[in-house]
């Protein structure tokens, strides 16, 4: 019992100031490293970055501070950083397998930092889903989708992927086709299509909108309409032009070929 007491009073004496001084400078630097990173993250707004960039930034500031934090610690406690790299060389290769898929997300943020394909606000699709773009952080890519669903893409799986952007250019096209039974005139169906895209809402007039006869199926025409519109503006366009279409075309009696088939089957039934 008295030996036990000796190395407990031998380590106290040789330790317990470093234990303590540690477990101060963990405490207050802690508080001080929300601090800095409350700065940081102010002036890092300042700057004229996009927000993906900021808030990339942001993250691997509060990462290195707390590394600093740490590494002060182990400092403090006697730890010999030499050691500790030492002892992390000799289990790198584990540790590189156990890590290997937060590694290539690690890689995948940092090449979205660097050639941004996307910002934060962006529709994209990628890796089998779509959605606006709210968040990018080191290790995943977080997307609201249509249906207000929040969507947590792998940025690893994003670098690897076919990215497609629908927010990077201020206007967008709206493509439609028509099927037209082929007894209409082409010149008639033509105009009445230009004339319902130009009265839609939304549609630029620079380019011009697009009809003409775009192929033939059997008996049937099929007209392509084709109109600019801004992204902002593109589903609201999108809906508009299928209904302001569709009532020109029904208004100036021009058939659809599937309807026109309906109705002579129910007239053979009647017989």
């Amino acid at each position: 019992m008295e030996q036990f007491t000796k190395n407990v009073i031998d380590f106290a004496t040789t330790y317990g100031g470093k234990i303590v001084l540690a477990l101060v400078v963990l405490v207050v630097g802690y508080f001080v490293v929300k601090a800095l990173n409350k700065a940081a993250g102010k002036a890092i707004d300042r700057t004229k970055l996009d927000e993906t960039v900021k808030m990339l930034l942001k993250k691997l500031a509060k990462i290195l501070l707390y590394v600093i934090l740490i590494i002060s610690v182990f400092e403090i406690l006697g730890v010999s950083m030499s050691s500790v790299v030492a002892i992390l060389a000799s289990c790198g290769l584990a540790v590189g397998l156990a890590l290997q898929g937060a590694l290539s997300n690690l890689a995948g943020g940092l090449m979205i930092l660097i050639f941004k394909p996307f910002k934060v606000g962006d529709y994209i699709e990628a890796a089998g889903t779509q959605g606006v773009v709210q968040d990018v952080s080191i290790f995943y890519t977080t997307l609201l989708t249509l249906d207000n669903k929040k969507v947590f893409v792998p940025n690893g799986d994003l670098m690897n992927a076919t990215v497609t952007n629908y927010s990077a250019e201020k206007t967008r096209r709206v493509d439609l086709d028509f099927k037209i039974t082929n007894d209409i005139d082409a010149e008639l169906v033509k105009s009445v299509l230009l004339g319902a895209a130009g009265k839609t809402p939304g549609v630029l007039t620079d380019p011009e909108p697009f009809a003409r006869l775009t192929a033939v199926d059997d008996d049937t025409y099929i007209f392509t309409v084709r109109a600019w519109c801004l992204g902002a503006q593109y589903w609201d366009v999108y809906f508009d032009l299928i209904e302001g279409c569709s009532k020109a075309l029904a208004d100036n009696g021009i058939d659809d070929p599937e309807e026109r088939i309906a109705v002579r089957l129910v007239k053979e039934e009647d017989r």
